[in-house]
């Protein structure tokens, strides 16, 4: 089962089940309904008419104020590669965060943002939280997952370096391109070993196992829910395998007319082109007069 949110015209945005073929939605429920009980939706058969894919807008099925929890240096490899890899491994993740205004979905151009020489790949895991945490054990947090999806932390490196906080560099415009969402009980526990594979105009760069992850999902929510109050909708990714391109050598970045895909073993795989921001905006302004 994949979910997907979907933005139709003078209809808002609601969250759909698309078909295995990709060519047609059926809603579950609106947005804000779906995530009210994400489980029961996902339980229920019920499903309205089908509607081609091709008549739709996908949009990430994410509440306009959920919060997005990233874990950095998650796999030992990535840590040994980069510019860590002199320091001590933290006794708990080194966590940063996205806006949800940074996240688009498979398919979406993504621009290289002003000052950059170009964007970073980071494939990866995200974990959707289905229920409330307070305060939780990591059995109570896992538990409280409600689905996986594939993800790529686009980033610009050179904002993330001008400061210790990581924040602005991993937050340009669509930088965030995020799958569909796959049950939990679809996928298993993320220890048992998802393969993840990110290609760049189709040479694999990174190919990571999420058996290799140092800090598990439910630990990590367990952590942030002794502080943050974690509501349904939230997001957790959950970091990225070695293979990023800044600790290459040289230096690889993606370019205008790169196409970078993620495949995570059960959860599908991503696929976006990187484009100049000249072209970015002219893709939008045509947008936006084929809509008048």
């Amino acid at each position: 089962m994949r979910v997907v949110g979907i933005r139709r015209q003078r209809a808002g945005v609601a969250v759909a089940e698309l078909s295995p073929d990709g060519h047609d939605v059926r809603v579950l429920a609106s947005l804000e309904d779906f995530w009210a009980d994400s489980a029961g939706h996902l339980a229920r058969r019920e499903r309205g008419p089908a509607m081609a894919a091709s008549s739709v807008e996908f949009v990430p099925p994410v509440l306009p104020d959920a919060r997005v929890f990233c874990i950095g240096l998650n796999y030992l490899k990535h840590v040994a590669e980069g510019s860590f890899s002199d320091q001590e491994l933290p006794e708990h993740p080194t966590l940063f965060a996205r806006w949800t205004q940074s996240l688009t979905v498979d398919g979406a151009e993504v621009a290289v943002p002003a000052g950059e020489d170009g964007l970073d790949w980071e494939g990866e895991v995200v974990a959707w939280v289905g229920a409330p945490l307070v305060e939780a054990t990591p059995e109570e947090a896992l538990a409280a997952v409600v689905g996986y999806s594939t993800f790529n932390d686009l980033t610009s490196r050179r904002a993330q370096k001008r400061t210790s906080q990581w924040t602005l560099g991993k937050n340009g415009g669509d930088s965030g391109p995020l799958g569909p969402l796959v049950p939990a009980a679809e996928v298993g526990d993320l220890r048992d070993g998802l393969r993840v594979v990110t290609r760049v105009n189709g040479r694999i760069v990174q190919d990571g196992n999420t058996d290799e992850m140092v800090y598990g999902v439910g630990e990590t929510l367990a952590h942030i829910s002794h502080t943050i109050t974690l509501r349904p909708g939230d997001l957790l990714a959950t970091g990225t395998p070695a293979g990023v391109g800044y600790a290459r050598t040289p230096p690889w970045l993606l370019k205008p007319g790169d196409v970078v895909e993620v495949e995570v073993e059960r959860l599908g795989r991503l696929r976006n082109t990187v484009v100049s921001r000249e072209t970015r905006s002219s893709s939008a302004r045509e947008r936006g007069a084929s809509t008048r």
